[in-house]
């Protein structure tokens, strides 16, 4: 474990895998840290540098008070990457992860190899939505967020066969900073990323979960679309497939990441 410092943050960072092996950065969700990778972490740090950090106010990693911005969320990336002088790296990001990597693909396209955006989208309106995650933040603390979030994350029926990994999740929403939370709502609330995503050429995999209500399979068909030769793979599963669905993402991921 690592810390990384940058633009008023201490990023906490781990690294596994071989250190002559290409890297992999992964960016984790909203309200989530770098341990929602621990069920794909054995399979991929076999074959490359597993790179994962908790993004500013969430985890381990702390933060100034936001609004933050999607560029400056980039940014943490980018230093991370830096700080352990990686010039290109894979990229595999889920949600709000997924964001950061569209930003990176655009902007800092020559640090990137292949990119994953799973369970994301180029534009989560409406402000409303935002600012009321926000205040029920603000009025109740992160415990105010927790159960609706895992109804957003996963199905029923998931809650029902999985009890373990729906408690492993809760923990994870409320080791989140309110302050991050609240910073990283806002970046989510001003993005817009549709007009970039033409310019990317980097080969891109977008993952999609067929019963995602947050970021819908319209809103993964819209990236996949967007950017020249860009595929997409949709898994049976809601918001975080990840967990919902751990084998076949981690197989859809190793699979893409192994063709270049």
């Amino acid at each position: 474990m690592t810390t990384v410092s940058v633009a008023g943050a201490e990023l906490s960072v781990r690294v596994d895998g071989p250190a002559d092996a290409p890297a992999l950065l992964l960016s984790n969700s909203l309200s989530s840290d770098l341990s929602m990778w621990s069920e794909q972490l054995p399979r991929w740090s076999r074959r490359w540098r597993v790179v994962r950090y908790d993004a500013r106010g969430h985890g381990a990693s702390t933060a100034a008070p936001g609004p933050y911005a999607m560029a400056q969320l980039a940014g943490d990336a980018l230093a991370v990457l830096d700080h352990l002088g990686i010039g290109k790296a894979h990229f595999c990001g889920l949600s709000m992860g997924g964001m950061v990597g569209m930003w990176l693909l655009s902007h800092a396209g020559e640090r990137i190899d292949r990119a994953v955006l799973a369970n994301t989208a180029a534009h989560m309106g409406p402000l409303a939505l935002w600012e009321g995650r926000i205040a029920l933040a603000r009025a109740g603390g992160m415990e105010a967020t927790v159960e609706p979030t895992l109804q957003r994350w996963f199905p029923a029926a998931f809650h029902e066969r999985a009890p373990a990994a729906i408690d492993r999740m809760r923990a994870m929403i409320r080791r989140t900073s309110l302050e991050g939370y609240a910073g990283c709502c806002a970046a989510i609330r001003d993005m817009d990323q549709r007009a970039t995503l033409g310019a990317v050429r980097r080969p891109t995999l977008v993952l999609i979960g067929s019963n995602d209500p947050a970021t819908t399979p319209q809103a993964g068909r819209l990236i996949e679309q967007s950017i020249p030769g860009a595929i997409a793979v949709e898994l049976a599963a809601a918001h975080i497939s990840n967990v919902e669905q751990p084998e076949a993402f981690g197989a859809a991921v190793e699979v893409f990441l192994a063709a270049g």
